[in-house]
């Protein structure tokens, strides 16, 4: 077979070329190489293989830093030269915007990008104890496959967190309950760091023991999970520091539960918090919305610039957390929230919620097509400026073709967000005002 031209990445990561006009993604490819390729699955209209040789390589592949990269699938870009990251991800939600949408920015924002290194501080991590290596297994999933990487460490979650996945893979070899161990997921605050051990069986007495030591050992705080996200609750010790993340440029201090959403890399949500207020504008008295609010980690901000904003999420928990969170920094006057399905919402219900200046929007995977189709047709009902926080580009293409060609907005700007460097995972910001 003759080498095959890279034309593109695809928003997993692979390099994307065509062999007698079919479209085939590979796997380690990049950008501009002629590669080699192996097939290993063929479909009607595509097929996927692996990189099996470069016959010219890249100007921007680098040398992996991680041993375990390619095996692991946590990350999908190491190999691809950091600043180039960042690049191919502007053009994936350029290309997304024009492909789905048929829209373009009037301006590309500056992208927003933090550590190379450290900056998960919200994980999930697998756990499996595997007789045939006599042991246990701490860390991401392999690529492609359902079985735990066999790993030593990670550089992206903080060295603190990535030097105890040997402990925790010894920690569990000795424990009863090693087979009923099956995940640890991890949260890292400002003052504490949890990990949250997803246990299918009670451990033992024996077991407690050696998790109470393993807490004091290594300085952190232990939970335990018997079922789903709400069941965690503190092992040891069991009073800590609060686990919280913190805006100092708006003096917010956040708190939050370590099964709760919250953005995996603290530096960089700290600058897309202040470009959401900065691109929003939020005046003295102006009404805002903020939907799919979570915790408040864009509300309270917006509140502090002096608007009066209201939250909606779809989960009572996070509702409660988000008042609560109002309370602690004294902006309960200005900052309240309501739980609504966002998914089942109509211009009827947007109706009832009366006039709002302006709209802040982070959904998730999703997307907010039915918020968007639910804006109010009248100009003087609707906002006139919205901020739009996607982690998916292809929705938000979706929702921004509506808003420009249905509901009349302009797309005045949209940048890219470079929340999990190494990841082909591409998070977004775009301002819509009325045209």
């Amino acid at each position: 077979m003759e080498p095959v031209f890279v034309e593109s990445l695809d928003q997993e990561g692979h390099g994307v070329g065509h062999v007698a006009g079919k479209m085939v993604f590979i796997d380690g490819a990049l950008p501009g190489e002629r590669v080699g390729i192996s097939v290993f699955r063929r479909k009607p209209n595509f097929d996927q293989a692996k990189l099996a040789e470069i016959h010219r390589e890249s100007p921007y592949r680098v040398q992996p830093r991680c041993p375990h990269f390619g095996v692991c699938g946590g990350c999908s870009l190491q190999h691809l030269e950091f600043g180039a990251q960042v690049a191919v991800k502007q053009r994936m939600l350029e290309d997304a915007l024009w492909r789905i949408g048929k829209v373009r920015a009037e301006q590309m924002l500056s992208p927003i990008r933090g550590p190379a290194w450290g900056y998960r501080h919200r994980a999930r991590l697998s756990a499996r104890y595997v007789a045939k290596k006599d042991g246990a297994l701490v860390g991401f999933r392999e690529r492609h496959r359902s079985y735990v990487a066999d790993m030593r460490g990670c550089d992206v979650l903080p060295p603190g967190i990535s030097r105890l996945i040997v402990p925790l893979r010894e920690l569990i070899d000795r424990l009863s309950i090693r087979e009923r161990l099956p995940q640890v997921e991890v949260a890292v605050g400002d003052q504490v760091s949890v990990l949250v051990l997803r246990v299918l069986e009670s451990p033992s007495s024996e077991d407690q023991a050696l998790l109470r030591n393993f807490s004091e050992q290594e300085q952190v705080q232990l939970w335990l999970q018997p079922r789903g996200p709400d069941s965690a609750y503190a092992f040891h010790p069991f009073q800590a520091p609060q686990l919280a993340y913190s805006l100092p440029e708006f003096d917010i201090v956040m708190p939050f539960l370590p099964t709760e959403f919250t953005q995996v890399n603290p530096g960089v949500n700290r600058v897309l918090v202040r470009r959401v207020a900065t691109l929003l504008k939020p005046g003295e008295g102006e009404r805002i919305a903020d939907f799919f609010c979570g915790l408040g980690n864009f509300s309270l901000p917006l509140a502090r610039r002096g608007a009066s904003v209201t939250g909606y999420e779809g989960s009572a928990a996070l509702v409660a957390r988000a008042g609560a969170n109002a309370g602690l920094n004294g902006l309960s006057g200005c900052a309240r929230f309501t739980q609504a399905d966002l998914f089942r919402v109509d211009a009827d219900w947007m109706a009832e919620q009366g006039r709002f200046d302006k709209w802040m929007v982070d959904p998730p995977r999703d997307g907010a097509i039915e918020l968007v189709k639910a804006l109010p047709e009248a100009w003087e009902k609707a906002p006139r400026r919205i901020v739009y926080v996607s982690c998916n580009p292809n929705t938000l293409a979706r929702d921004a073709g509506v808003l420009v060609h249905v509901k009349r907005y302009r797309l005045r700007a949209a940048g890219i967000v470079n929340m999990f460097p190494h990841t082909s995972h591409v998070e977004s910001i775009a301002l819509f005002e009325r045209a």
